[in-house]
C-alpha cells in the first residue's frame, strides 16, 4: 500500500443505525489507510427499508457550504479523494459540484469519485428527474471515477444497454465526458446465476477494460452501492489504478461481507421464528468482517478484454 496516509471527504447519507452511505464506507475505507472526513447528506434513523419508515433530516446546499466554510477557514481543505454518493436535491448536487471545483483548485491531483445514485431496474428513478440534467453536465465532466449501474449509464448517456458492446459504447460516452475510469457496477447482462461488472480505464494512452462475473445471492442487501465505491477508490489507490486488480479485491471483500451477511441474518431468523430475516437481521457485518477487508481472498478472477 502506498507510504503516504490519503485524505477523502465522503458526501453521503447517513444512518443511525445500520450500514448505507457514509456508514457502509467509512469503515472499510479507515481500515485501508484513509483518513476520513464524512459530510452527511441525510441524517436518518435508518435506512427506507425498514417497514415503519424514517425519521430524521436532510443538509441544505447553504449547510453544505458552511461546512466547507469551516474547512476552508481553519485551512483543513486538502483532500486526495471525494466521494459522493446519494443526493436527494437539485441544489444539493448544484453545490456539491461548486465544492469539486473548489477542493480540485486547491489540489488539482484531486481525485474525485462519482456514484450517480438516481435509481435501479425495479425501483425506477429514487430522485427527482430534475437531478439528472445536472449529473449529465455539471457532475459527470468533473469526475475522475464514475461509478453508475447498467440504469444510471443508460440515464446519462441516452444509450441502452443490451449487450457487451453496448456497455463498452456506453463506458467510451462517460469517457468523453471526461470520466478517466468507468465502472459499470452492475449489468442486467448477466444469467440467473451471476451478475456482469464491467470497467474500463483510460489515464494515459493505455486502455484496459475488464469484465467480471458476479454470483448472485438469494437476497437482496441494502449499502452495497456504498461499500463497493470505497473498495474501488481504496483499491484503485493502492495498486495504482491496476483496474483488474482493484475489481478482483473490492468484489472479493464484497462476495465474502455478503455470505456472512446471509448466513448469519438466516440463522438469526430462524432462532427468533422470522420465516425470513429482518432489514436489521440483513444490515451488513462491515465490523465481524474486518480481516476479510484488509486481505480480502481470492476467488472471484476478473478478466481482461482489452488493454494497450
Amino acid at each position: 500500500m502506498a507510504n503516504k496516509c490519503p485524505r477523502l471527504l465522503s458526501i453521503q447519507s447517513h444512518v443511525v443505525s445500520g450500514y448505507v452511505g457514509n456508514k457502509s464506507a467509512t469503515f472499510p475505507l479507515q481500515l485501508l489507510g484513509f483518513e476520513v472526513d464524512a459530510i452527511n447528506s441525510v441524517q436518518f434513523s435508518n435506512h427506507t427499508g425498514y417497514p415503519k419508515g424514517i425519521k430524521g433530516q436532510v443538509l441544505g446546499a447553504g449547510e453544505l457550504q458552511d461546512l466547507i466554510d469551516g474547512l476552508n477557514m481553519n485551512k483543513i481543505n486538502v483532500y486526495s479523494h471525494i466521494i459522493n454518493g446519494y443526493i436527494g436535491s437539485r441544489s444539493f448536487l448544484l453545490k456539491l459540484g461548486e465544492v469539486v471545483k473548489h477542493l480540485k483548485a486547491i489540489n488539482p491531483n484531486l481525485t474525485y469519485v462519482c456514484d450517480p445514485v438516481m435509481g435501479d431496474f425495479g425501483p425506477g428513478m429514487y430522485v427527482p428527474q430534475e437531478l439528472l440534467p445536472v449529473y449529465q453536465e455539471t457532475i459527470v465532466p468533473l469526475a475522475d471515477i464514475c461509478v453508475p449501474n447498467q440504469f444510471e449509464a443508460e440515464l446519462i448517456t441516452g444509450k441502452k444497454i443490451k449487450s457487451e458492446s453496448d456497455a463498452l459504447s456506453v463506458m467510451d460516452e462517460l469517457h468523453k465526458k471526461g470520466v478517466k475510469t468507468v465502472i459499470l457496477s452492475s449489468t442486467e447482462l448477466g444469467s440467473e446465476d451471476h451478475l456482469v461488472c464491467l470497467a474500463s480505464c483510460r489515464r494515459t494512452s493505455n486502455h484496459t477494460t475488464v469484465k467480471v462475473n458476479i454470483p448472485k445471492f438469494p437476497a437482496a442487501f441494502v449499502g452495497t452501492g456504498d461499500l463497493f465505491t470505497a473498495l474501488c477508490t481504496a483499491w484503485l489507490h493502492h495498486t495504482n489504478w491496476d483496474l483488474k486488480l482493484s475489481l478482483e479485491k473490492t468484489l472479493n471483500t464484497m462476495q465474502n461481507i455478503l455470505e456472512r451477511t446471509l448466513t448469519e441474518a438466516t440463522e438469526s431468523a430462524k432462532i427468533s421464528g422470522d420465516l425470513k430475516p429482518t432489514p436489521a437481521q440483513m444490515e451488513l457485518k462491515l465490523i465481524q468482517s474486518k480481516a476479510v477487508i484488509e486481505n480480502p481472498p481470492t476467488h472471484v478472477v476478473a478478466e481482461i478484454l482489452q488493454t494497450n
